[in-house]
Formats: C-alpha cells, sequence, structure tokens
C-alpha cells in the first residue's frame, strides 16, 4: 500500500509539474518571440532574463521530482540564453536558431519523462522562421561607405542608398539595435516592382503620345481634332502620375510640363507651328532613353544594397 500511496504522490507531482511547465514554456516562446524582433536594449534584457528566469525554474522543478534529464536539458540551455541576453553584444540569427533547437530537446526530455505531448517540432519549425538581422549600426556603416564609393566612382545613382540610410538612422534613432533582412528585401522588391511597371508602361504609351502628337501637327487648328487631342491629354496624365508614383522627378516635371502645354492647346485653341511640335517630339525620345537609364540606375543601386544584407538561407 505504502508503494502505491508513493506512486499516486509522484503522479500528483508530475501533474502539477506538467500544469507548471506549460506556464513556464509559454512565457519562454512568448518573450523569444518579442526578443527576436530586436526590440530596444533595456526590453531586449528583461526578455532574455524572463527566458532564463523560465528554464531554471522548470529544470530546478524537474530535480524536485527526480526528472534528470529534464533537469539536464533545461540547465544545459542556459548558456544558449546567455548568448542572446546581451543587446549589446553582436547576436546573430544562427544563436537564435540554436536556442530554439535546444528548447526542441527540453520538450522533447519533458514528452519522454512525463508522457505528456510537448510540441517539439512547433518549436522546431519556429526555428527555421527566426528573422535573419544584421545590425543597425553596421548597416548603417556599409551603407555609409556604399554611397562614398559610388560618388568617388562616379557611377550613376539615384540616392536610394541616401534614402536607405536615412531611414536606418530614424530606427536607430528610436533605439532600433537589429534590423529584419526580409523587411529590407521586401522593400527594396516593392521598389524595384514600382519601377518596372513605370517602365512597361512607358514604353506602352510613349509611342501613342509620340502618334498623337504627329497628328495633331497634320491637323490645320487643335479645334478641329478635339478627340485626338484629348486622347494624349489623357496619355500624358498618366505617364505624369506613374512618374509621381516612383518619384521620377525628371520624367515627373517633364510629364507635367507637356500636360500644361497641351492643355493651353486644347482650351485656346491655338495653331501650334510644326517646329514646336518637332521640338516635343524629340524631348520624347530623349526622355524615353533618360527614364530607361533612371530604371536602370535603380537597379544597380538596389543590387549595391542587397549586397550588404546576410544571406536568409
Amino acid at each position: 500500500m505504502a508503494v502505491e500511496a508513493e506512486d499516486a504522490f509522484q503522479k500528483e507531482l508530475i501533474e502539477l509539474f506538467v500544469q507548471e511547465a506549460h506556464e513556464w514554456l509559454q512565457q519562454i516562446h512568448v518573450a523569444l518571440d518579442e526578443l527576436q524582433q530586436g526590440p530596444p536594449p533595456d526590453r531586449h534584457l528583461k526578455l532574455a532574463q524572463t527566458i532564463k528566469a523560465g528554464i531554471t525554474n522548470l529544470g530546478g522543478s524537474a530535480a524536485t521530482i527526480s526528472l534528470g534529464d529534464v533537469e539536464r536539458a533545461s540547465f544545459s540551455t542556459l548558456p544558449f540564453v546567455e548568448a542572446v541576453e546581451n543587446p549589446a553584444s553582436k547576436i546573430s540569427a544562427n544563436d537564435f536558431i540554436l536556442l530554439c533547437k535546444q528548447l526542441g530537446h527540453i520538450h522533447t526530455a519533458l514528452t519522454r519523462a512525463t508522457g505528456v505531448h510537448f510540441d517539439a517540432d512547433s518549436v522546431a519549425e519556429s526555428a527555421e522562421c527566426i528573422p535573419v538581422t544584421i545590425a543597425s549600426s553596421e548597416l548603417l556603416a556599409a551603407l555609409r561607405a556604399l554611397e562614398q564609393s559610388r560618388s568617388d566612382g562616379g557611377l550613376a545613382h539615384r540616392n536610394l542608398v541616401h534614402t536607405v540610410i536615412a531611414q536606418i538612422e530614424g530606427l536607430i534613432g528610436n533605439g532600433v539595435t537589429q534590423c529584419d533582412v526580409t523587411s529590407m528585401r521586401d522593400f527594396l522588391n516593392r521598389l524595384a516592382a514600382a519601377e518596372e511597371t513605370f517602365h512597361a508602361s512607358v514604353a506602352q504609351q510613349l509611342p501613342h503620345v509620340t502618334e498623337g502628337l504627329a497628328q495633331l501637327m497634320t491637323a490645320e487648328a487643335p479645334a478641329a481634332s478635339p478627340d485626338r487631342c484629348q486622347a494624349v491629354l489623357d496619355e500624358v496624365a498618366q505617364l505624369w502620375t506613374a512618374a509621381q508614383q516612383v518619384n521620377a522627378s525628371q520624367a515627373m516635371t517633364f510629364f507635367m510640363g507637356l500636360h500644361g502645354f497641351l492643355s493651353v492647346v486644347m482650351q485656346r485653341r491655338v495653331v501650334v507651328a510644326a517646329q514646336k511640335y518637332d521640338a516635343v517630339e524629340s524631348r520624347l525620345r530623349a526622355m524615353a532613353g533618360l527614364i530607361t537609364a533612371w530604371v536602370d540606375a535603380g537597379r544597380d543601386e538596389r543590387a549595391a544594397i542587397g549586397g550588404l544584407l546576410p544571406s536568409q538561407s
């Protein structure tokens, strides 16, 4: 009977331990999720201490009911926590991956020792999803060096590097010590997609505008072809808007001026000399090349910025 009573008591202790273990693990994983996002230094330290306290409590409690494997797995995790504890130290994505994998070992040990399922697979999956980061100060220094080298080399530039520098300086000013590489690449990809769309619009619509201007040159007066003039005006307005959306300042200024010119021609129904149309058409053809060069320069500059970011593989 004494043995049965002792077994029942041990079973009750394990049940209580399982409840506590779930609570500690939940606190640990909530803190770890936030820690991976690069919080301010004070918050970073507090989160790391929360993780350490949870693991210490887990290991100590396991020791009191003789769950040796859980105890060892727990205390073996503390060095991995200490690797990410100091916000002033250089913390890599691999440090977080190793910590997550070690937490997975705790889950496995808990499941084996208690017979209650602790989902180690979800911890392993979260390790694979940990965002790759780069120290904000490190990225800022690299960007400044890139900006200087491109300037010294006389390379065509769009000030994209300068724009990103301003963004990183703002993040550092707000206490962000780590930059999410995925977010940085997403930002660069969005810029690329928008500019490629703009370039495609220009390639498609500029010939229509050029053709429309040629037709206006042959008309005796704008009053004789209001629909034709309005169609060209609408095309130019679309290009003006598209240039605004990607901040293509030179193209935006040109299309704004062309829109104003055509509006005056249409509203006042004036006859424009053929030489004036020829000059506008010449500027249109030149603008097509300038826009292509602008897009190419942006593509090159984004590639240079992307080259500063660590691999996400």
